[in-house]
């Protein structure tokens, strides 16, 4: 028996949107080669292919100033190739998250390939520089990059213009809350020598990390993924009928989670 003309397509929108996502991470993971290579390069020049050590940052005539901005730049790429591979402003939006995961596992990987660091995913790094250094194990900033790429696909597979998918606000408010409080953690070992000026927050070399925080903040950002995965589920998952339309169960389902997102 023939295939229905709008089985066919929903075959053909899905195998797209896996398509685009396979384009997106083959970007993410050229970038991280990029990104890899830079700091190596620059890593090299300053004698510290192992940031933790005295005098972690040091001044080098421009490269400061310059390093800020390559930074800046760097999330440019990643958040347009986003909007490039979307179709919706969540799609968008997920993807970029898509890319910016992807990117971050991959830069650790490379690096380790090309120098030998880190030797363990405990080693001390420095993250991001903007507005303060931000310094962790490495195992915090790749565990919070596969919540991106989770969540991120989530979306960016189930998400269209007729039928949305995206976290509650409950949802959304224990993720933003739980990304607020990485970034302090991130941040508060620069945070607490901030008074005294910037050759301190150069030096400041953290002696612990805050792990239960830093969980608390982790599975808030669960929280989304948990939600979405309850809305895929609501709505019917993979399970609609050829016509688009979704059991009658799910649809009670689907509706009681739009009540939700009104709340």
């Amino acid at each position: 028996m023939a295939e229905p003309a709008n089985s066919a397509w929903k075959k053909g929108n899905a195998m797209s949107a896996w398509k685009r996502w396979l384009i997106v991470a083959l970007f993410a993971v050229a970038m991280a080669w990029v990104e890899s290579a830079v700091v190596v390069y620059l890593r090299t020049l300053l004698d510290r292919v192992q940031p933790y050590q005295p005098n972690p940052l040091p001044e080098f005539g421009e490269l400061g100033p310059t390093e800020l901005v390559r930074e800046l730049a760097t999330l440019v790429m990643l958040f347009t190739v986003g909007w490039l591979a979307g179709q919706t402003p969540r799609s968008r939006f997920a993807y970029a998250m898509i890319a910016f995961g992807v990117w971050d596992i991959f830069y650790y990987l490379f690096l380790n390939w090309i120098c030998g660091w880190p030797t363990s995913l405990w080693n001390w790094d420095i993250l991001f520089l903007l507005p303060l250094p931000w310094w962790g194990p490495v195992l915090a900033p790749v565990s919070i990059a596969a919540l991106m790429i989770a969540g991120g696909t989530l979306v960016a597979q189930f998400d269209s213009a007729n039928r949305p998918l995206w976290p509650g606000t409950t949802a959304r408010a224990l993720g933003f809350g739980g990304a607020m409080l990485a970034w302090y953690v991130f941040m508060s070992d620069a945070l607490a020598v901030a008074e005294g000026g910037v050759e301190r927050i150069r030096n400041v070399l953290p002696a612990a990390f805050n792990w239960p925080l830093f969980l608390l903040a982790l599975a808030m950002m669960a929280s989304l993924i948990v939600d979405l995965g309850w809305r895929i589920w609501a709505q019917g998952g993979c399970s609609r009928t050829a016509t688009g339309a979704m059991p009658k169960a799910s649809s009670q389902f689907a509706a009681k989670a739009n009540r939700a997102e009104e709340r």
